[in-house]
Parts: C-alpha cells; sequence; structure tokens
C-alpha cells in the first residue's frame, strides 16, 4: 500500500498528517509513503527529513495519481478532490457533521473516507482520538493567550512595593480542552475554578489543583454513548448561564470550551455577564469555530467589548503545529493500523470504531447520522422550494 501526506491548503492551516517518526513507522508495517513538497514545513519538518525517514517527494498531482490511501488534517479543497481517483481512501478532520455535502461529492468519486472527529470515546480507540489531541493543544494555548492579553501578572507576588493578587481563571467545561487549560493556569500560579454540567469531572477538576464549581441545574443527561457532551434543553440552558454570570463576573480570564457535536456551540457567556467583568479581563472562547459560546465573539477574530478583551481565534491549535502534528500523525498512525490491521483495506462494520468513521465507502454515503443530516437538508430545501413556488 502506498500512502500520500498532503500539504494543507487552508489559511493559517500548519500542521501535517504525518511526521518524519510515523512515515519510519508505516514503513516498517511494509507500506510506501509519499509526501508532497513542503508538507511538513510549516511545522517544522523539512523535505530531506522526510527522504531520510524514508518517503517520496512528489508534487500533489502525481501523489494524488499514485496513492492508494491520502493522508490529511482539514478537509480538502476542490483542487485536491478532482484529481482523488475512485478507490482512494482519504483520512483527515473532514468535519462530515458540520459539511455533509462532502461526504456526497467523495462518494460521487468512488472515494472511502474516514474522518477522525468521528472517533467513539471509547477506552480502545484513544490512540485514535484526535479531537481530544488537539483539544490538549487548543486548552494549553489558550492560556497562553490569555496570559498575553491580560494587563497583570498570573501568580502570586510577593514584592518590596506590595503583594500582587494571583489572577483568577474560570474554566467553563473540563473536557480535554478545559482540563489542559486548568493544567496550564495553575502551573502559571493563577486561581482556577471550573464549571461543567458533568458532576463526574469535578474529581478530574480537584485533582489538578482547581476548585470545580457546582451549579444546581435540572437533572439530564449531559453525555451521549459515544462519550461526547449532548446539548442541554433551552430552559435549563437559559438557567446555567443566569447562574454563571456570577462566576464569569469575579473573573480575570474566562476560558469557554463547550461544544456539541454537530451543533452551533452553546451560548453560556452572555452579553450582559461580559459587561459586568472588569476592564482588562480576557475571555477566549474555544468553541469560536462553531459559533461560541461566548454572546459577542466575532468567530475567528480578536475583539473589545466594553473593555474587555475576547479572543476568538479559530484553529489554535495549528499555533502550535510542532506538537500539534505530533500528536495528530500518532492518531493517525493508530488509525490506518486499524483499518489496515490485515495488511489490506479491512472495513468491518461490526466493529464500532471502524462503523464510527467510515463516511463513504462503495459510492456511498455510509454513516448514518450523515445520512440524517443529509436527508434533513433536502427536507428543507424541499419545503423552501414550496414556499418559494407558493409566493
Amino acid at each position: 500500500m502506498k500512502l500520500g501526506i498532503l500539504r494543507e491548503r487552508a489559511p493559517g492551516e500548519t500542521r501535517v498528517a504525518a511526521i518524519p517518526d510515523t512515515v519510519a513507522a508505516y514503513i516498517k508495517l511494509g507500506h510506501a509513503v509519499v509526501g508532497e513538497q513542503a508538507a511538513g514545513m510549516a511545522a517544522g519538518f523539512s523535505d530531506q527529513r522526510y527522504i531520510t525517514a524514508g518517503a517520496e517527494i512528489r508534487d500533489a498531482v502525481a501523489l494524488l495519481n499514485q496513492c492508494d490511501v491520502v493522508l490529511s488534517v482539514q478537509r480538502p479543497g476542490q483542487e485536491v478532490i478532482d484529481h482523488l481517483r475512485s478507490g482512494t481512501v482519504l483520512i483527515g478532520l473532514l468535519q462530515p457533521f458540520i459539511y455533509p455535502e462532502l461526504a456526497v461529492t467523495l462518494a460521487a468519486r468512488g472515494v472511502t473516507s474516514v474522518s477522525l472527529d468521528a472517533v467513539p470515546r471509547i477506552a480502545r480507540a484513544q490512540s485514535m482520538d484526535a479531537l481530544s489531541s488537539q483539544s490538549t493543544v487548543a486548552g494549553y494555548k489558550a492560556v497562553l493567550l490569555a496570559a498575553n492579553a491580560l494587563p497583570r501578572f498570573f501568580p502570586l507576588l510577593m514584592t518590596a512595593a506590595g503583594v500582587i493578587p494571583p489572577a483568577r481563571v474560570l474554566v467553563i467545561g473540563a473536557g480535554v480542552a478545559g482540563l489542559g487549560a486548568i493544567g496550564t493556569a495553575r502551573r502559571l500560579g493563577a486561581i482556577v475554578r471550573a464549571y461543567d454540567t458533568r458532576p463526574a469531572v469535578k474529581e478530574q477538576v480537584e485533582s489538578l489543583g482547581a476548585t470545580f464549581v457546582e451549579l444546581t441545574l435540572q437533572q439530564e443527561k449531559r453525555e451521549d454513548t459515544a462519550g461526547y457532551a449532548t446539548a442541554l434543553a433551552a430552559d435549563v440552558e437559559a438557567q446555567e448561564r443566569a447562574l454563571l454570570s456570577e462566576q464569569i463576573r469575579e473573573s480575570d480570564i474566562v476560558i469557554t470550551t463547550a461544544q456539541v457535536p454537530g451543533q452551533r456551540a452553546p451560548v453560556l457567556v452572555p452579553r450582559s455577564a461580559v459587561e459586568a467583568m472588569l476592564p482588562g479581563s480576557v475571555i477566549v472562547d474555544l468553541a469560536a469555530e462553531t459559533g461560541g459560546n461566548c454572546e459577542v465573539s466575532v468567530p475567528g477574530e480578536v475583539t473589545q467589548h466594553h473593555g474587555v478583551t475576547i479572543i476568538a481565534l479559530k484553529n489554535i491549535p495549528a499555533m502550535v503545529p510542532l506538537h500539534a502534528s505530533q500528536l495528530y500523525a500518532q492518531n493517525v498512525f493508530h488509525l490506518v493500523r486499524h483499518l489496515y490491521s490485515k495488511g489490506e483495506l479491512d472495513l468491518d462494520f461490526t466493529d464500532e470504531i471502524t462503523r464510527s468513521v467510515c463516511i463513504t465507502h462503495a459510492g456511498e454515503v455510509c454513516h448514518p447520522t450523515v445520512q440524517a443530516l443529509l436527508r434533513e437538508k433536502q427536507a428543507a430545501a424541499a419545503v423552501n422550494g414550496e414556499g418559494a413556488h407558493r409566493d
């Protein structure tokens, strides 16, 4: 089998889907590897390092014409899709629950697509869980961005000129990104509090030296069978916002991480809570990719509102390209090894991991959630079309 490593084309994307170490690991398993020219340059990996590890270097067209498996970070653009051959296996963070139409395009070309953002959160899939690995990077970097924007120190300082109290950090969402943010903020000396709708994470929060904020909400299921957070009912979400506002007002930094796969991020920081914060305070909205947790966030931008800095940048892991690539490349390697455990592609749809990550195969969209999303879009388009016709 021959694997190809694409150079990323999305603006601001600096990561790469395979690094020289994983190239050597693929070759040890008996696979050949082709890297696109300058694929790893933005992450600090020169073409020569790939060649030394055993890869060939080719341009994109040559790579796509000869590789059986194509590895990427972001979903490919049309300039790549146009050169994908029928039977090619495409592996990356394809975001099929946000862009289900891509699955239709890939199926029409006969591409088997595998998406790492659909890996189930089960024990034997942990080594393939790219969302978790990249969330670790995002949580770490979020604190550094906040510290850089905050006009004060993070730790307690006792000086001849007086005592400077530590910064107060509130982390909303104690998943992987949240826990990464908590650990980093604590290492910098801040007083950290964290909130999550799942009481089960209290022990993890406290083990990192933070205080777990407990709010009395109506009880309901807050996690799906795959281990991802579920959306709260509208009335419970409103109650949650009201209770969080006091915690937000007392914080110098708020880092939000709450996301629900395939849906718009819940708005947990209302405008009124931002306006109650002291000037110079900072909010880092890690849910900007899906609309943001803060009502006044502008996804992709750093803005000011009533003296508060709101950092709502997208693709924060790409700001730490070397280690983000290292972690992601390992996730991809373990998934490839799982799918090719018998030396060739083995799509066993009775296996939970394979069933979860495979989006298209044999000319069809095979993932039930993506199928449902496409049906919903078709139904909505039909209703809109009938309404336009009646008008």
